[in-house]
């Protein structure tokens, strides 16, 4: 049984921007090792899932997506066409084992630090004609970082992992466990990265982490630096037009990182938050280190900061042994900073949390009617944010063909989609447009001539 001559490769993504900027780099690797794309499942040699193992429908989804792509590769064999699947990312650093008993003809799983391995390991798969999966679940000395090959701009828009891990072992979070400790890229390394990105077309840069406002990379130096000053740095960087973070954390919120949103002109006046629940119980339940006065201060600051700032959150109902008050109190902290946008979730047990294993699990059908009520209250702000940005002009960054022609989708400062009849030679750009329609979701608008 051969591969095709021009082998090809099919990747699918999970979950969070950082697999998402993954799934990018391990791109990067397969290109260079002479790989061709296809969205086409059923043309790929090489079939990838990057998975997300926050909650538990993700995991599952991933199952359901393996038993197809078995089943394609079942009738690529015979036609003589072997197909090689692998699992990379979260769930494999927590179910691997699961893994290999539900799917046994996958070919290889690796952790979210080990996919820099992923060219040997075809490599090896290739010549070995006895299945065996292979697994990769280390939490190696080197960073991933150093055997990935220069990143560059795939659009007008890139991330840019600095920080990765996490040290603050929420209850309800498997993250420090797949993600492994915090761990920051250097100052020069990043400077550099963006500088290439910026170079090939980037003209706004996504700053990811897991708790990315805890970033500490150390400058060329040796002297630890935190977000901030990194901040300033990448504004100095010639023809960048934008600058975004994400996720960060609240007790990491310095005042020095506050100061940015009011001193750095490219830094967009939009800023993920997650405060989870607005109850103090709760959230000590949860582990997390801040109470809902710390949160509230935080976002008063940025407010005056950049009174222009909107606030997007992350909220879970339905903790263990949260109550009707409990939940009062996180829609009382929605109503006192009218979010407009935020993720929100019913609790979902993970193995392996001390969550999954408390006292008091909330019912289901309460979790249900709770988020209901949620999700109801966050749609109202974001409606209304959206509603009142009708008349506005505002600066859209434009990234994608829209369903109607003569149409592209691009994204406001405030991280909204918004539909605009233009010129196609306008994708990748940044282009002035008043705001005339808008939906929950969405705006639409009409180009404004710089003449």
């Amino acid at each position: 049984m051969e591969f095709s001559v021009s082998e090809k490769y099919y990747i699918k993504t999970f979950g969070c921007q950082m697999n998402v900027y993954d799934s990018s780099r391990i791109a990067d690797m397969l290109k260079k090792e002479g790989y061709e794309e296809t969205l086409k499942q059923n043309e790929a040699d090489i079939v990838l899932f990057n998975t997300c193992h926050i909650r538990e429908k993700a995991a599952e989804k991933l199952f359901s997506d393996l038993g197809r792509a078995h089943l394609i590769q079942l009738e690529r064999e015979e036609t003589g066409k072997k197909t090689i699947i692998g699992v990379v990312g979260c769930v494999v650093q927590a179910e691997d084992e699961q893994i290999v008993k539900r799917a046994p003809f996958v070919d290889f799983a690796v952790g979210p630090l080990m996919y820099h391995t992923i060219p040997d390991i075809l490599r090896r798969v290739k010549k070995d004609k006895k299945h065996q999966c292979e697994i990769k679940t280390d939490f190696p000395a080197i960073s991933k970082f150093d055997y990935l090959p220069e990143n560059t701009a795939k659009g007008a828009c890139s991330f840019l992992a600095i920080q990765e891990g996490c040290n603050n072992f929420c209850t309800y979070c498997v993250v420090p466990y797949t993600r492994g400790a915090e761990y920051s890229r250097p100052i020069k390394e990043v400077l550099e990265e963006a500088r290439r990105l910026v170079k090939t077309g980037t003209l706004e840069i996504n700053l990811l982490g897991q708790n990315v406002n805890s970033y500490h990379g150390e400058d060329e130096n040796g002297q630890e630096r935190d977000l901030a000053y990194l901040l300033h740095k990448i504004a100095e960087i010639d023809g960048l037009k934008r600058i975004r973070y994400t996720t960060s954390y609240p007790a990491d919120m310095s005042d020095n990182l506050i100061a940015c949103h009011k001193d750095i002109e490219i830094l967009m006046p939009y800023l993920h938050l997650p405060v989870q629940s607005g109850s103090d119980r709760i959230l000590k339940a949860m582990n997390r280190r801040h109470n809902s006065s710390d949160y509230l201060r935080a976002v008063e600051k940025l407010k005056i900061a950049n009174p222009m700032i909107g606030m997007s959150s992350d909220f879970i109902v339905g903790f263990p042994g949260e109550t009707d008050e409990d939940f009062q109190k996180t829609l009382d902290i929605v109503n006192e900073v009218k979010y407009i946008q935020a993720f929100s979730f019913k609790y979902s047990r993970r193995a392996g949390t001390p969550a999954a294993v408390m006292d008091n699990q909330v019912e289901e059908k309460v979790k249900k009617e709770r988020l209901d009520i949620l999700q109801t209250l966050l749609f109202d702000y974001q409606t209304k944010f959206n509603q009142n940005c009708i008349g506005k002009v505002m600066p859209v960054l434009l990234e994608q063909k829209g369903r109607h022609k003569g149409q592209l989708i691009g994204r406001t400062p405030y991280m909204q989609n918004l539909h605009v009849e233009t010129k196609s030679d306008n994708m990748n750009k940044i282009i002035n447009v008043e705001v005339v329609e808008s939906t929950t979701n969405s705006l639409s608008g009409k180009e404004i001539s710089n003449g």
